[in-house]
C-alpha cells in the first residue's frame, strides 16, 4: 500500500485529470506504475487509470520525460486577499432590461 507522502506527484488525489494529464509526462515509467497501484488500491477511476496507463505505453515505446517541472499547483484557487480584482472601469454599466427588445422603446435607457 502506497502513502501518500510516497507519491511522486503531492495532492494526487485532488488533481483535476486535466492538470494530472501535464503533470505526468515529466515521471518515470517507475512513478507511473506507482501512481496505477496507489489509484487501483483507492479511487481505481478508470479515466485516470486509462490515462496512467496509456503514457505508460508512451514510456514502454520509447517517449522520454518531458524535462523541467511539470507542477504547477494543484489547480486550487491560491489564497488570495478580501476584494474583488475587478475595477469600476472595467465593469459593465448599469442597463435595463429591453422592452420586447427594442432599445428605444425602454425609457431611460443606460440611464443613471
Amino acid at each position: 500500500m502506497t502513502s501518500d507522502s510516497a507519491l511522486p506527484l503531492p495532492d494526487y488525489d485532488e488533481l483535476p485529470i486535466a492538470k494530472l494529464q501535464h503533470q505526468i509526462r515529466a515521471l518515470s515509467a517507475d512513478d507511473i506504475e506507482t501512481l496505477i497501484e496507489h489509484e487501483q488500491q483507492h479511487g481505481n477511476r478508470t479515466p485516470v487509470l486509462e490515462l496512467l496507463r496509456t503514457r505508460r505505453q508512451q514510456l514502454a515505446e520509447g517517449a522520454e520525460p518531458s524535462g523541467g517541472d511539470q507542477w504547477d499547483g494543484t489547480g486550487k484557487p491560491a489564497d488570495t486577499p478580501h476584494g474583488s480584482p475587478v475595477s469600476r472601469d472595467s465593469a459593465a454599466g448599469p442597463g435595463a432590461p429591453l422592452r420586447h427588445g427594442v432599445a428605444g422603446q425602454t425609457a431611460d435607457r443606460d440611464r443613471p
